[in-house]
């Protein structure tokens, strides 16, 4: 495979900036999102800028796919401004409500159709960790999996990764192409100018639906879901009964006595016995509860 005609597929997601202000308004029996703001996520915007640089030094093509609503056309505009040739968004209301393994089935009709020589995208998503979704396509698409990848080295037809592990180790692992490589969040060093945002608000986005991929919903969704979600509800309060500490007691006995719920600790004994005389103690408690005959 010439390097020439590398064509590397980044998936954009999105996720839920952790800092505040954050509004969470229960309405009925779910939690709405309102006041969430929502971020690209980190570590897919270093697997931008690898391919990015990949295209740099090899010329590679780079497209970029993101699934979900069209405020995700903001982020492929993004992507286009730091120098993706193509951008490309699914969508589709029956495809909503899945779970990792009926959205597998989108990516997996994504990478058919596409038919990029890697994939790139992030190890884990900012607000949620692992996604497993992206293995799963990986999966389903018979082509390796690379997580928790800080750098790569093309080798001919293979991809060179190294993989962070635990307590700080690295790992050195190859797979042949079509691979997915996931990589982990790095800091960023390429941003764009001010032509290439303004050129990027007149970018074309590829729109594709659930027609576009000649996939049933049936396999999509909630109705493809091996595991749907039968019911949820917010948590219901059950307040604690507190009896009022003794006016008489210090502050400090106080606080501690609301603390523990009003509910003095019990003061437990120490024998110091013998070993036959602790076993007989053992056996009478035994049968004064009922336990041994």
């Amino acid at each position: 495979m010439s390097h020439n005609n590398l064509h590397i597929l980044v998936i954009l997601r999105e996720a839920n900036d952790p800092r505040p202000p954050a509004r969470l308004v229960t309405r009925g029996a779910g939690i709405s999102d309102r006041g969430l703001r929502r971020i690209p996520n980190p570590a897919d915007l270093t697997a931008l800028e690898q391919a990015l640089l990949l295209k740099e030094r090899l010329g590679s093509k780079v497209t970029a796919l993101a699934t979900g609503p069209g405020r995700l056309d903001d982020l492929l505009r993004l992507a286009a401004s730091l120098g993706a040739d193509r951008c490309v968004r699914f969508h589709d209301h029956l495809a909503e409500g899945g779970d990792p393994m009926a959205d597998a089935r989108i990516l997996s009709a994504l990478l058919g159709i596409l038919a990029p020589s890697m994939v790139f995208s992030g190890s884990r998503l900012a607000d949620r960790g692992d996604d497993p979704a992206l293995p799963l396509a990986a999966a389903l698409r018979q082509i390796p999996c690379l997580s928790a990848v800080a750098e790569i080295l093309l080798r001919g037809d293979a991809v060179e990764a190294l993989r962070k592990v635990d307590r700080g180790g690295r790992q050195r692992v190859a797979a042949p192409m079509p691979a997915m490589v996931l990589f982990e969040e790095e800091p960023l060093s390429l941003y764009p100018g001010v032509d290439a945002v303004t050129a990027s608000l007149g970018t074309k986005i590829e729109k594709w639906t659930l027609a576009d991929l000649g996939v049933p919903f049936q396999q999509v969704g909630s109705i493809g879901a091996p595991l749907p979600l039968a019911s949820y509800a917010t948590p219901r309060q059950e307040p604690v009964r507190v009896v009022t500490p003794d006016a008489s007691l210090p502050a400090f006995q106080r606080i501690i006595s609301l603390l523990s719920g009003g509910i003095k600790a019990r003061e437990g004994r120490q024998h110091q016995l013998g070993a036959d005389e602790t076993a007989d103690r053992i056996w009478k408690v035994l049968q004064e509860e009922g336990v041994a005959p």
